[in-house]
């Protein structure tokens, strides 16, 4: 079991589904000890239903989360280099977080997490898939940093 990081960063293809959902259930697993953010390569959709739907039967509130790019968020004032830790949760995004740390020392991590967009045909198949990947992320934070500090 690691040390919660004092920052983390976490990114996906379009910040909508997979690092909202993860910047939500760290925040409710760990509070707010650890500075979390997210991010996307591009910020082209906004938050996806099926991922506030699923996030809210762990009580995970994302409906208000506005999506962002890397570069908005340098924009923003958020600098990668101010972050302990960059979890990357596709593959595009990896590649473009090692592309903007290569300047940096900072640890980016790879967390292999299933993208539930265009699966399943029907709405309860929908919310499967989105609950499968929300689950995958809770697997990996509580592997990483042990059971959940805030859970009521």
């Amino acid at each position: 079991m690691r040390q919660l990081p004092q920052s983390i960063l976490f990114c996906c293809d379009h910040n909508a589904v997979r690092s909202p959902m993860a910047e939500g259930i760290m925040k409710k697993f760990y509070g707010t000890g650890t500075y979390v953010q997210s991010v996307g390569v591009t910020n082209d959709m906004e938050i996806d239903g099926f991922a506030i739907a699923v996030c809210q039967e762990l009580d995970v509130e994302l409906s208000r989360h506005r999506s962002r790019s890397f570069d908005e968020m340098e924009q923003w004032g958020d600098d990668l280099s101010s972050f302990d830790l960059v979890v990357a949760l596709s593959p595009a995004s990896q590649r473009r977080a090692l592309e903007l740390t290569r300047y940096y020392h900072l640890t980016v991590e790879y967390w292999q997490i299933l993208d539930p967009t265009g699966l399943g045909e029907t709405r309860d198949a929908k919310l499967a898939s989105y609950r499968q990947t929300r689950d995958q992320i809770a697997r990996h934070l509580i592997d990483h940093w042990g059971q959940p500090t805030r859970v009521q």
